[in-house]
């Protein structure tokens, strides 16, 4: 258990933290001129347990994102009663549909007819909505979920069937390099796919969120045309466990 000095200067780490992001994400705005109001900082609070995101949605966090629905469900009552926006940003397993749609207002992760299927038979069952992302495999690797790129448009197109679901952009995860530069090619190739997509004004795609970039490559992914950046580590830190944990073909 934390003392009380422990938590007041995890606090202060984390506010600390949160200022050096917000500001790197100011100065990349600026270098492309932006509005800084056009990017969102969603934190990508995996593995982090619930008092540490509570201290982060004290210092001014309005929007998590889960990898794992166990999680939402191991942290939802000890944060339940703080305004956030909750997304889920990490693979869509079939048996986990009916849990993920208790917690949250949008999947960034959609990437197959058949879970938009379910999901659609779900919350007509509910009366209401939700907001999807579709997920690219923008940079061709055998150990990332997402779609084809050459395969989004003709999905997004059927996508339209499903009145209960909003297609609000797209998501893709950049090649995890140390050096964000080496993943520009990824996010240019998802604003390319983003800007046709929004050129064709299909009927229920919104196409107003892009969402690319987390620690190694938000200011680059900012640069190329995000409208929000998945951060994580740069807010709390190097984490237990590796990123392939979460990115891997093999469900866990």
């Amino acid at each position: 258990m934390e003392s009380d000095v422990e938590q007041r200067a995890d606090a202060e780490s984390i506010r600390h933290n949160l200022q050096a992001v917000n500001a790197r994400i100011d100065a990349a705005c600026r270098r492309c001129g932006r509005s800084r109001d056009s990017v969102r900082l969603l934190l990508a609070t995996k593995t982090v347990p619930p008092e540490r995101i509570r201290r982060a949605i004290e210092a001014g966090c309005t929007l998590i994102g889960e990898n794992k629905v166990q999680e939402f469900q191991h942290k939802h009552a000890a944060l339940a009663d703080l305004a956030v926006e909750r997304h889920f940003i990490g693979h869509l397993q079939s048996n986990k549909i009916n849990d993920v749609l208790k917690y949250v207002t949008c999947i960034q992760s959609l990437d197959r007819l058949d879970h938009a299927e379910k999901l659609q038979a779900r919350l007509q069952r509910e009366g209401r909505r939700l907001d999807v992302l579709v997920q690219v495999n923008t940079s061709n690797e055998a150990s990332k979920f997402g779609m084809a790129p050459e395969a989004v448009i003709g999905f997004v197109r059927d996508m339209t069937r499903f009145d209960c679901l909003t297609v609000r952009g797209l998501m893709t995860i950049g090649l995890l390099f140390s050096e964000g530069e080496r993943a520009r090619d990824c996010l240019r190739l998802l604003r390319t796919l983003f800007d046709r997509l929004k050129s064709e004004a299909i009927d229920r795609v919104t196409m107003d969120v892009l969402s690319m970039g987390m620690s190694l490559d938000y200011e680059q992914a900012i640069e190329e045309g995000s409208t929000l950046v998945r951060v994580g580590t740069a807010v709390f830190g190097k984490r237990p466990t590796p990123d392939g944990y979460f990115w891997s073909e093999k469900d866990r």
